[in-house]
């Protein structure tokens, strides 16, 4: 594993200023990276935030660091600009180098906190209702960041937290009974469940008495009745089935598949220690938290006047049943921004209760029509199979136009992977804070920043290593990369910052950080591709461009795979 080039840096001006002020405090040197290429590749500011330490202003600190910096293969020189800020410029030796150790090696993350499980909470879809693409964003970003986290060493839990408790059971047992169509149900569960669901709303409006009838059903079904047990196990059957089949089409991978039902036990227990704790209090029969003017929540409901426990007593539970099931590192929570207030109160209550654990909640904007929030009653939701099944229409017409002769097989293949990849790209790299304003053009477009763009440049890098060996020109990780162009140095010092790039993507759970890297990746690619040809070089420059370009193409898969797309050989 190799360390990251902002620490390598760091440690010699760290060195270099502990001989210059040895009886000094400094404050911790912070590299970033120049943002131009004429200001070197990286630049500090650390003189001018250590000049009320030291008593001196930051160039004459500055002029000292460049005067006494200690002897090292990787600064080339620095330069002093403006008040003090040091720009660094890399050797090309080491850059050259660097960039092969680290993405063959791989980074060193070992200064992070790695110790127990990151539980990360995403997806949760309800049961016996059909995933839509208002399911789309909480389920592949949360995917993305437990790819993340993956990526930089961490031990992850992906819980898909299934709502598969509450007052919809009873009138869909009233609904099952009454009104299946068993054919269809066979064919298709949970369209089927979703019909006799509606068809419950709709008698209610002429018989009213339904309601009292679901809820005799829903009490049967809570106190442990043996059909009501049964047939809300096949609900919850039938309906991960048709999900798993979605997320299989996706590549997403869950390890628990705990929902609400799964803490009901533990509830109880929740609610006797808030009140013994004072923390919660008798209102009217109902339990409730009251917080502080000054933390300016509202109070939170955890247990109705008719016991009835909600969403905010599930989730404390849920914490309690972590905390003692797993060496728990860290919390993460993937809900849109409507929850933002659900989540301040209820992490609240867990920090009255003194449950020392890092918690997260990472919430992004709603897609949405550019005619309003999706609607069942409104029939304007789009379901999430009709969505991917469109991806792949869509990739299949470009696959064909371009490479007619390919197979049925492969055509197939190839429109499923580019299809599904545009989908998830046309979202990940939005800000998760950003709400979305679903447009089929835009989501499924192929031009300009997308993930097809992305696998072309990658499929594209793989085709020239196939013509090189086909020519007997093997790529010879030994061989050295060398720069006869800006171009070349350019592209290896975008590859130095993939790693570090992930880094941030982690710590501010923002997947698009990944993918404005790999387009300007590509692009950067691109304009070394078309200054720098490959295969009709001497063998010495064949073998360094040829080097640098197969670094590219790893780089790019790894990427694409820290956002849950798929890469191609051929296109």
């Amino acid at each position: 594993m190799v360390k990251l080039i902002d620490k390598k840096i760091a440690e010699i001006f760290e060195i270099t200023m502990r001989n210059t002020y040895p009886e000094s405090v400094l404050k911790p040197v912070e590299i970033t990276v120049a943002t131009n290429e004429k200001f070197g590749d990286f630049q500090t500011n650390f003189a001018m935030m250590n000049t009320k330490i030291l008593g001196k202003s930051p160039r004459a600190i500055a002029e000292e660091v460049v005067k006494n910096l200690v002897e090292n293969d990787i600064i080339e020189k620095l330069e002093i600009a403006g008040p003090g800020f040091i720009n660094i410029f890399l050797k090309d030796k080491f850059l050259g180098e660097y960039v092969k150790k680290i993405i063959i090696e791989g980074a060193d993350f070992s200064f992070l906190n790695r110790k127990g499980e990151v539980i990360i909470d995403y997806s949760s879809p309800n049961i016996a209702k059909r995933m839509h693409i208002g399911h789309l964003r909480s389920t592949i970003i949360g995917d993305s960041v437990k790819r993340i986290y993956n990526y930089l060493g961490y031990k992850t839990v992906a819980d898909n937290h299934i709502g598969d408790w509450g007052t919809q059971f009873g009138k869909l047992i009233i609904g099952y009974r009454n009104w299946l169509n068993k054919d269809a149900y066979k064919l298709n569960p949970i369209e089927e469940l979703e019909r006799v669901y509606v068809e419950f709303s709709n008698r209610t409006e002429q018989e009213p008495e339904l309601e009292e009838q679901a809820r005799i059903e829903l009490k049967k079904l809570q106190d442990g009745d043996i059909e009501n047990n049964r047939l809300w196990k096949e609900f919850i059957d039938v309906s991960l089935n048709e999900y798993n089949k979605m997320y299989d089409r996706m590549d997403i991978k869950f390890d628990t598949y705990n929902g609400e039902s799964f803490y009901n036990d533990i509830m109880p227990g929740v609610i006797t220690e808030l009140l013994e704790r004072k923390i919660a209090v008798e209102s009217d029969g109902a339990k409730v938290v009251m917080f502080s003017e000054e933390k300016k929540l509202n109070p939170c409901l955890v247990q109705k006047s008719d016991g009835a426990f909600l969403y905010a007593t599930s989730d404390i539970a849920t914490i309690k049943y972590r905390l003692g099931t797993y060496d728990v590192n860290k919390l993460i929570y993937l809900t849109d921004e409507r929850q933002q207030d659900h989540f301040k109160q209820f992490f609240k209550i867990t920090e009255k209760l003194g449950w020392e654990v890092e918690k997260q909640h990472i919430w992004f904007g709603i897609m949405r029509f550019a005619d309003g929030v999706f609607s069942t009653r409104k029939g304007n939701v789009i379901r999430l199979e009709q969505l991917l099944d469109e991806g792949k229409t869509r990739a299949y017409a470009v696959v064909n136009e371009k490479n007619p002769t390919l197979s049925e097989e492969e055509k197939n293949m190839i429109a499923e992977i580019v299809g599904i990849g545009s989908i998830k790209y046309a979202d990940l790299s939005q800000n998760r804070q950003s709400a979305i304003v679903f447009e089929w053009d835009k989501v499924l477009s192929f031009e300009g920043n997308t993930a097809p763009y992305l696998q072309y440049a990658y499929a594209r890098i793989k085709s020239i290593i196939r013509k090189a060996e086909e020519k007997g020109k093997e790529i010879d990780l030994n061989h050295p990369i060398i720069f006869r162009n800006s171009e070349e140095r350019t592209l290896a010092h975008q590859l130095l910052l993939f790693n570090n790039l992930v880094l941030k993507a982690a710590e501010t759970c923002k997947p698009n950080l990944i993918a404005d890297y790999l387009f300007e990746l590509s692009k950067k690619f691109n304009s070394f591709y078309n200054s720098c040809p490959i295969l009709n070089q001497e063998d010495n420059i064949l073998h360094s461009r040829l080097l640098l370009a197969s670094l590219t193409s790893e780089t790019i898969k790894i990427g694409l795979s820290l956002l849950g797309i798929k890469t191609l050989e051929r296109m």
